[in-house]
């Protein structure tokens, strides 16, 4: 592993690089905070492929692929007047610091917290003290549905907004399914809604049981397109009847087959 000298020196290069980048490379010269968000966003989900893979050297350069968007935001936004809100990666890292130091008291001050989960209150509290007017100021309202209800739910927790223990959760769960199946063929629109309550629930079960939905789902997503995929080319290499041309039946053969021969593999982390 490097020195941090080594690990300051290569940050320093990268930043060095960036403004010379933005001197001469009329691509990077005409970018800009905006045309830079899709690319980012793209960028995390490289990244989150990678760690879903368990493959730590494309970890390693996706991360790198991220840490230079950081570096390019800067670079754009130190180019502004202070009068234009100018600011550079300085005033960025600084300000991460200091809110890391001010919401570990724990570490910093004279605060007592000796679980995780007397941690996230604590960060909680803290929050609401700097000025926020709600814990959920802090979920964006752009994130997946899905990963959204965590974070509310992970969120709301931390300040003491949650169930007793696991089982009240199951009967929520079994409550709303009953409510979801009574209105089914009755109204479309209560129907959904219903819907939506039940998975909100279930990500809430899952949540106590340490289980990330999103993760959970992503893993059968990939497990599916895997096996369909098989599927596919198997049926392929052995000609005769197209999957299109197949009954219900038949493919079923084949999915169980692509299942018993990708075990191995989806057993993998």
């Amino acid at each position: 592993m490097h020195t941090m000298e080594e690990k300051l020196a290569a940050f320093e290069r990268l930043l060095k690089i960036m403004e010379e980048l933005r001197e001469k490379c009329p691509w990077d010269r005409k970018q800009t905070l905006e045309s830079l968000r899709h690319l980012t966003i793209e960028e995390t989900y490289e990244l989150s492929e990678a760690i879903l893979d368990n493959d730590i050297e494309e970890v390693q350069k996706e991360t790198g692929d991220l840490l230079l968007h950081m570096v390019f935001y800067a670079q754009i936004a130190s180019e502004r007047s202070a009068e234009e809100g100018g600011w550079d990666i300085a005033d960025s890292l600084n300000g991460i610091c200091d809110k890391l130091v001010d919401r570990h008291p724990h570490i910093y001050g004279d605060v007592e917290a000796n679980d995780e989960e007397t941690v996230k209150a604590n960060w909680e509290q803290l929050k609401l003290k700097e000025g926020k007017k709600s814990v959920l100021e802090g979920v964006p309202k752009g994130l997946p549905s899905l990963v959204k209800a965590y974070r509310m739910q992970d969120k709301v927790r931390g300040v003491g907004f949650d169930w007793d223990n696991e089982h009240q959760v199951w009967d929520k769960v079994e409550e709303e399914l009953a409510e979801f199946k009574a209105e089914l063929d009755v109204d479309a629109e209560r129907a959904t809604d219903e819907f939506g309550d039940v998975l909100f629930a279930l990500v809430n079960f899952a949540r106590f049981k340490d289980i990330n939905p999103d993760e959970a789902l992503e893993r059968t997503n990939r497990r599916f397109r895997n096996r369909f995929q098989h599927m596919e080319n198997e049926i392929r290499k052995a000609g005769g009847k197209s999957l299109a041309e197949m009954t219900l039946a038949e493919m079923d053969v084949h999915w169980n087959a692509a299942k018993k021969a990708l075990a191995k593999d989806e057993m993998r982390p």
